[in-house]
């Protein structure tokens, strides 16, 4: 039995480190604009998610919240990979909030480190959302850039 456990949480972690990698991308090509509005979104789902009775199973149905892994990840890469903005700025959010807390108090040496992984896209969401990077197209035509 403890080979099968082991089977199942190896399997998780390379699940959820593909999907990061597929979240980074997203949140790479979002336009400029979207990041502070993910940023807020981020915001709200990690609070949203620890109010919840099982945080690590935010975003999964009520009728599945005894499964082993929730649903939370899978339904916010699906939604990352929308054409709309969005509609991807939610699914990220829902993503994050839903990866965070799965991962949050792990004793597995993978899972800490896809933690880790997790709060250094949080902060890469903080800086690219920053007013000083966001305006970064208004700032050449100021009188000082000239000088």
């Amino acid at each position: 039995m403890r080979l099968v456990t082991h089977l199942i949480a190896v399997n998780r972690e390379i699940r959820l480190r593909r999907q990061l990698a597929d979240i980074e991308r997203v949140v790479l090509a979002l336009p400029v604009r979207t990041h502070a509005d993910l940023q807020q979104l981020v915001r709200r789902e990690m609070e949203q998610a620890a109010a919840c009775d099982f945080p690590h199973l935010y975003g999964t149905p009520p009728e599945e919240r005894y499964s082993t892994y929730g649903h939370g990840p899978d339904l916010g890469l699906g939604k990352a990979r929308s054409d709309n903005p969005l509609i991807a700025t939610r699914g990220v959010a829902l993503w994050i909030a839903a990866v965070y807390h799965e991962t949050l108090d792990s004793r597995r040496p993978g899972m800490e480190e896809l933690h880790r992984q997790v709060l250094r896209l949080m902060r890469q969401i903080k800086e690219l959302s920053a007013p000083d990077r966001r305006d970064f197209g208004a700032e050449w035509m100021e009188p000082s850039a000239l000088a």
